[in-house]
């Protein structure tokens, strides 16, 4: 399904029970998309518990594009598409994540979309080698909303502090993207997600 926002359609991959006990929507990082291996295990969680799930394709990757452009016309975007989907899916917990830049859209935007909590895989802390410029302020921005963060022990973007976040989990010797270590992150989300499903 497509969903139309300020910076371009949006495109939705949306699983959706019949009765769902929450919403979980998740984005895809940078370059890649929503069929990422991580992405899909966190989804079959949330599936598994009753929860509807939503990936999302954001505008700029519909129209073809490898880089996000402006952090602001992403965010509005996003306020739009979840504002879209809350619409079709009603009175539930919304919780939202991602992968990578994903990751950093879901929590800059957790309070205004008033999500319960976010799921950070491979929250890119910093640029390769540039510890200095860190995104750390981006994870606080969520608030007092429950971030869980999975990173690789080896990723190249750096791994967030335990206080940075509700939960850190790192996966040893992963890089950025995942190539194992998807049960780890299953272990991780299930329980999260479980508050919401009963």
């Amino acid at each position: 399904m497509r969903i139309e926002t300020s910076a371009g359609p949006a495109e939705i991959e949306l699983d959706r029970p019949r009765k769902p006990a929450f919403l979980l929507v998740l984005t895809h990082g940078s370059g890649g998309g929503v069929d990422a291996k991580d992405i899909l295990t966190v989804r079959e969680a949330a599936l598994d518990l009753g929860g509807a799930v939503a990936r999302v394709t954001q505008p700029y990757r519909v129209a073809g594009r490898r880089a996000p452009g402006s952090a602001v016309k992403q965010d509005e975007a996003w306020l739009e598409i979840v504002a879209d989907l809350r619409k079709r899916i009603k009175k539930v917990p919304l919780i939202q994540g991602g992968r990578s830049n994903g990751a950093r859209v879901a929590c800059r935007t957790a309070i205004a979309v008033q999500a319960r909590g976010v799921i950070a895989l491979s929250f890119p802390l910093h640029p390769p080698g540039k510890p200095e410029k860190t995104r750390r302020e981006e994870l606080l921005d969520a608030g007092d909303i429950e971030v869980v963060v999975i990173n690789g022990g080896s990723d190249p973007f750096g791994i967030p502090d335990a206080a940075d976040a509700a939960e850190v989990r790192v996966i040893p010797g992963q890089p950025h993207s995942f190539r194992t270590g998807f049960d780890v992150i299953a272990e991780t989300v299930t329980p999260w997600l479980e508050r919401w499903s009963k």
